[in-house]
């Protein structure tokens, strides 16, 4: 047991943080000032991405390997439970689900790109965020690199090739978005119930051949301290993320995002925000911006788009990332050989160029674009899982298949 759990010092870093977060949900529902409930969702993100180490970049690699599937497993998990509840916010009219556009082209390019930096980076957006406020040296370099590979595709020399990309859209033959729904003709939350029912039912049978994986150990901690204090099952870190994914749907519309989780474009434009000026925040949404839109028409003010959402949440889910490291005894800084951080810095500028160019990571293309069942985000899953796989086949693992 680590000095942290022996003293109980995880018990003020609990108090604190369960405080914090009511304060602040308190006041975005007294106020309605919807943008601060970013706050306590990116906060429990990032708690939830350090407990079960649920980088999507090692739990690709990690296939390879180890032939180890628990993380994988995790992030489907997460992405089935984030359906369900996007089917009740769909039944209740409570969001407008929003697919991605089939941008073949982005996605094919974005993915490979993508898919190769995860690895020379040593992780994903998400997953470099929570390791660095846990103190490994790679994913600084890392997350050094990512928003200047991601505001030169925006707003640099590889804006045009951008653009063109974007362009090329495969869409219904009424000019719909193409997801899954529409492809098959069956409702959203019939293909959501469908997916749960089969994930369940393949977690009893592997359930009942691993039995002896799934018992339950003793431990001389109680249950509060083993949830505060202790790593979680990648599968409990995909659920607990999937429920979050709801009222993080919720706050994100409601802050002029109709979008659930996504980290790239907060990286960016945090960065933005302290190198440039002239900006258009979002922050609110359309329905109450649309009152100030007069006052504003005469005297336009063009420049960067911020949305205020994504900024808050990455910045909180690092915070949440740090507690969650400080409560588990984690907090360490990993000093590495100096061509390893070198490398890890230019695999982070892959990572913001391939990202950028797919509009989204692990995050907001697999995450919240297989959960909200847009076919385009499934290319850009495949794509960059098979990036990703020869990569670490080639640099990590010299070409070698291990015993």
């Amino acid at each position: 047991m680590n000095k942290n759990q022996k003293t109980g010092t995880w018990k003020i870093y609990a108090v604190l943080s369960m405080l914090f977060l009511f304060i602040v949900t308190g006041v975005a529902f007294i106020t309605k000032i919807w943008v601060l409930t970013s706050i306590p969702a990116g906060f429990l993100f990032g708690v939830f991405l350090q407990k079960g180490d649920l980088c999507g970049s090692s739990a690709f690699s990690e296939v390879v390997m180890m032939k180890d599937y628990r993380k994988v497993f995790g992030l489907w998990v997460l992405i089935v439970v984030a359906m369900v509840g996007f089917t009740l916010l769909d039944i209740f009219r409570l969001v407008t689900l929003n697919p991605k556009p089939f941008l073949y082209l982005s996605y094919l390019v974005g993915g490979v790109i993508f898919g190769v930096g995860t690895v020379l980076a040593g992780g994903c957006i998400s997953g470099c965020l929570y390791k660095s406020a846990t103190g490994n040296l790679n994913s600084m370099a890392a997350l050094t690199g990512m928003p200047i590979g991601i505001l030169i595709v925006e707003f640099g020399p590889l804006n045009g090739f951008h653009q063109m990309m974007k362009k090329q859209v495969i869409k219904m033959s009424d000019g719909g978005v193409i997801s899954l729904p529409e492809i098959l003709g069956i409702p959203f939350w019939v293909l959501a119930i469908v997916f749960a029912i089969l994930t369940i039912i393949t977690v009893m049978v592997f359930r009942r051949k691993t039995a002896a994986e799934y018992s339950v150990k003793s431990s001389p901690v109680n249950a509060w301290q083993r949830i505060f204090t202790k790593p979680w099952k990648p599968w409990i870190s995909g659920l607990a993320i999937g429920l979050l994914m709801i009222p993080s749907y919720l706050s994100s519309a409601a802050s002029g995002r109709n979008y659930p989780l996504g980290v790239t474009h907060g990286v960016a434009q945090a960065e933005l925000l302290i190198i440039d000026k002239n900006f258009n925040h979002v922050w609110q949404s359309s329905d109450v911006k649309s009152q100030t839109m007069k006052k504003q028409s005469e005297n336009p003010r063009p420049g960067k788009k911020i949305v205020w959402w994504l900024v808050l949440l990455v910045s909180s889910l690092m915070i949440g990332s740090w507690v969650s490291g400080k409560m588990t005894g984690q907090i360490k800084l990993l000093p590495k050989p100096p061509d390893e951080v070198v490398i890890a810095f230019f695999g982070g500028f892959l990572v913001g160029v391939g990202a950028a160019f797919a509009t989204g990571c692990v995050v907001g293309n697999i995450m919240s674009g297989w959960a909200l069942m847009s076919v385009g985000t499934f290319l850009f899953g495949i794509v960059t899982v098979i990036s990703n796989w020869i990569t670490t086949y080639f640099y990590m693992m010299g070409g070698k298949i291990k015993s």
